[in-house]
């Protein structure tokens, strides 16, 4: 998909599909050849292919799907988006294979959910434990108080459509999903990521704290040529409830690169 010769890569986060890229596509065609995928554990893929045991410990699986995926498409040269957890992925893939990637965008992003002394993650253990306890007493009750919590915005629309892509999910691959992402730590290895990384935050997300992307801009491995950009809406999915902000801020990003 497009025309462009550079290769941009666009990957979802939890609960979304291919389809969550699809308001900013029109921006995006005419200027590079588009490669989009669902991750394993979409509700889009069938769920007999998701591997409980390779994928419960750690997101280094995702990250080897991921270049098997561009060995595939025999890409040899991309800029990557990645939502969420997919950002982190991209920043994993980054490090076992630096030559295939010019530039990552990382779009409301966390190496670590969770609170400690010295870093605000944005939960607590205790809340940690209520979204897993939630997800397994009654997952479609949980999707249905936890989806407008991570739209962030006034969007009905919106909220119904991510809450029928997470329904779409078997419960028992988003138990093991969430699990994954909330208990991932990958602080650590920012410093190995050398390509430079663009970091888009919202203002505000209950997903990821303000704080957040300037940690991971003076930690990653880039140096100055990374940067932090926030945009000024919010929620969690603002490729969804703000196509054409996002939008403008990769075509300035890429401009740049």
């Amino acid at each position: 998909m497009g025309s462009g010769e550079r290769i941009l890569v666009l990957s979802h986060g939890f609960g979304g599909d291919q389809s969550m890229w699809r308001e900013i596509l029109p921006y995006l065609v005419p200027d590079f050849k588009i490669i989009l995928f669902d991750m394993i554990f979409s509700g889009s893929v069938e769920a007999k292919h998701f591997d409980f045991d390779r994928y419960s410990d750690s997101l280094s699986a995702y990250a080897e799907d991921l270049l098997a995926i561009l060995d595939e498409l025999q890409a040899d040269k991309c800029v990557y988006v990645g939502h969420s957890v997919s950002a982190m992925v991209g920043c994993l893939a980054s490090i076992k294979r630096p030559q295939l990637f010019e530039r990552l965008i990382l779009l409301c992003a966390s190496p670590r959910y969770l609170n400690d002394e010295s870093y605000e993650g944005g939960f607590e253990r205790g809340d940690i434990d209520g979204i897993f306890s939630a997800m397994k007493s009654n997952y479609s009750a949980w999707v249905s108080s936890f989806v407008p919590l991570l739209v962030g915005v006034d969007d009905p629309s919106v909220v119904k459509e991510f809450s029928t892509k997470m329904m779409n999910m078997k419960p028992e691959i988003a138990l093991v999903v969430a699990k994954t992402i909330f208990e991932s730590d990958v602080r650590s290895i920012l410093c190995d990521v050398k390509i430079p990384c663009g970091i888009i935050q919202t203002r505000k997300d209950i997903a990821v704290p303000l704080a957040v992307p300037y940690y991971m801009q003076s930690n990653l491995g880039a140096g100055e040529t990374n940067s932090v950009h926030i945009l000024d809406v919010d929620g969690h999915l603002p490729q969804l409830t703000s196509p054409h902000t996002v939008a403008k801020l990769f075509g300035q990003i890429l401009a740049r690169s």
